[in-house]
């Protein structure tokens, strides 16, 4: 069973070219950490007005920080247990 993912822009980050970088942005950020994570989990991803002026790498590390705390990532409970 695969995880599944839903990004959520409002009209109210901007017109249609905005909203759809920070789409494809959240999304490619999934995608490269996938295979880290446990599956099974459904995903649900709001993006805030500050995403549209956040660069790549700092929109990345939000999205990590957020999973961390959701305990999403394989690797990591393997580290708290030791």
């Amino acid at each position: 069973m695969d995880n599944r993912l839903g990004v959520t822009v409002s009209m109210k980050l901007g017109g249609a070219v905005q909203r759809n970088r920070v789409r494809r942005r959240l999304k490619e950020i999934y995608r490269l950490n996938e295979e880290k994570m446990f599956l099974g989990n459904d995903i649900v991803i709001v993006a805030r007005m500050r995403s549209k002026y956040a660069g790549f790498s700092e929109l990345e590390s939000s999205v990590m920080s957020l999973f961390r705390k959701l305990k999403l990532f394989a690797d990591d409970s393997a580290r708290a247990e030791k």
